[in-house]
């Protein structure tokens, strides 16, 4: 079991470091790193690129949280289940796109990456996030707040659903955690008034 785990861990590292806005903004012959916020995720492509190519970072991102997700999955199924592996997975995902060491430790908040670990590790937690997001964001139009409140909601999710099962509680948190701390920044901006608002439907 430990090998396993230790596999689905540093693949689902490995995989994390594959960013989807940088790698659409160096076809671009740029890095979206040096714009806007500093941040490799998908809001500030949209803000600095508009959201035509956004698809492709949501393709990307979302594709590499299934594919560890998935692989953390299978290796465990047979000791922790499929359901904790992929949670497993999907923490070591999370943390390679938050932190990828391929990239400088500077990645993405890992909201996007989130919502689709959710999708395969619980689709009730991936409609949970994806109606809080949506309802703040269409109130507010601060990416932001419904980024964090998302988040927030992840962890909540898996408490709520899966108390009885503490690994799978246990990841759900760090990943939550995770997100929150990396919004801190925003968390300040949005106190003090000063947070920018984004249309992620302009062209």
């Amino acid at each position: 079991m430990w090998l396993f785990a230790a596999i689905a861990v540093l693949v689902g590292y490995l995989l994390g470091n594959i960013n989807g806005a940088v790698c659409m903004s160096r076809t671009l012959g740029d890095d979206v790193r040096t714009h806007g916020s500093g941040n490799a995720g998908l809001t500030n492509f949209v803000r600095n690129y508009g959201a035509g190519r956004s698809l492709t970072v949501v393709a990307i991102d979302g594709g590499k949280a299934v594919a560890a997700c998935v692989l953390g999955g299978l290796l465990l199924r047979n000791t922790l289940g499929f359901q904790t592996g992929s949670a497993i997975g999907g923490a070591a995902v999370m943390l390679g796109h938050v932190f990828p060491v391929f990239l400088g430790f500077r990645g993405g908040k890992g909201i996007l990456s989130g919502l689709f670990i959710a999708l395969v590790t619980d689709f009730r937690i991936a409609i949970l996030i994806l109606v809080v997001f949506a309802v703040f964001y269409l109130l507010t139009q601060y990416v932001s707040l419904g980024s964090v409140l998302a988040a927030i909601a992840f962890g909540c999710g898996f408490v709520i659903w899966h108390y009885n099962q503490p690994v799978l509680m246990v990841c759900g948190i760090f990943m939550s955690a995770l997100a929150t701390f990396m919004h801190r920044q925003n968390i300040i901006r949005l106190l003090k008034g000063q947070e920018r608002k984004t249309n992620l439907f302009k062209k």
